[in-house]
């Protein structure tokens, strides 16, 4: 009997954020083999050409996997349809029977629209805005706090977001690491906090959170780099 044919790597096209530790992390709990090509965000490698068949809304992550349907080659952006990607190709994380995935979907997608997008701009005018903007730091804090709130209610007596563990908490944890700077206390959300530790204590989180963080750029790095603020902010149509 001929031996099967090991999985091929899966290339995924990385910076370590909290959208790129999404992907890091599922591949790391499923033990798929994939290659690191990095996309550095404050170089502008996001409106390279070639990056720009793969992902056409110019962000990161995405990923290409030389073993999609049919053995053909696929290519997916946005990190929560990349979630479930994986989750569909592997079985896990991602449940088949319906009530189950539409419960983790609902937590996939609050992330995606919510959470996600109000800590991105409470990064953006605590750590990255030319000028200080009280309306708006205040605005994205108290709008963080509100999710925080949420989160720390669905927690109240269950480990993981829905039920079990699943895409929907790797697609949270990375937006709740870097709580200090969108100006939370996990101390105020008791069960917020437990789950962030549990969830720091998984070795695959772990790994996948290490991905590139020796490369990886902080607010103060950026401080005086005209030019990567330019690429990163001031971004139009092209």
């Amino acid at each position: 009997m001929a031996a099967r044919n090991p999985r091929k790597p899966i290339d995924l096209y990385y910076w370590p954020t909290p959208n790129g530790w999404k992907v890091t992390i599922m591949l790391e709990e499923c033990r798929l083999p994939y290659n690191v090509v990095y996309v550095d965000i404050a170089r502008g490698d996001q409106f390279k050409r070639s990056f720009l068949k793969i992902s056409p809304n110019n962000r990161m992550p995405a990923i290409v996997d030389p073993n999609g349907p049919g053995g053909r080659e696929i290519s997916v952006f946005e990190s929560g349809a990349i979630l479930q990607y994986l989750g569909n190709v592997t079985g896990r994380f991602y449940p088949k029977r319906t009530r189950e995935r539409v419960e983790v979907e609902q937590w996939l997608f609050w992330q995606m629209g919510g959470l996600g997008p109000m800590a991105g701009q409470a990064h953006h005018f605590t750590q990255y805005a030319p000028v200080e903007l009280p309306y708006a730091v205040e605005r994205y804090t108290n709008e963080c706090n509100r999710l925080y709130g949420v989160m720390n209610r669905q927690l109240k007596g269950r480990d993981f977001l829905a039920g079990n563990y699943s895409i929907a908490d790797m697609a949270c944890i990375g937006w709740i690491k870097p709580y200090r700077r969108q100006g939370q206390d996990l101390d105020d959300f008791r069960n917020l906090k437990k789950w962030f530790h549990r969830m720091m204590e998984r070795p695959a989180v772990q790994r996948g959170l290490a991905v590139g963080e020796e490369i990886r750029k902080r607010p103060e790095d950026l401080k005086g780099n005209e030019e990567a603020w330019k690429v990163l902010f001031t971004q139009t149509a092209r």
